[in-house]
């Protein structure tokens, strides 16, 4: 699976830095007014990608900020 980094502005392939486990800190959504469909965005899109990775047999700790 290849990742956009956008330190190096380019794709690479996703490799955890300890095999069959992944941590992944994801900043939730800002919510100051009334929440809105692009709040969700960061709910489904990580949450796709954490199923993914699990789906491929890695163990995933999950952990969102909500602000």
């Amino acid at each position: 699976m290849k990742i956009y980094n956008t330190l190096t502005k380019r794709k690479e392939e996703f490799v955890p830095v300890e095999p069959g486990k992944v941590k992944m800190y994801v900043c939730g959504p800002t919510v100051y007014n009334y929440f809105h469909v692009g709040n969700a965005r960061c709910f489904v899109v990580f949450d796709m990608l954490r199923r993914y990775l699990e789906y491929r047999g890695n163990e995933v700790v999950f952990v969102q900020n909500f602000t």
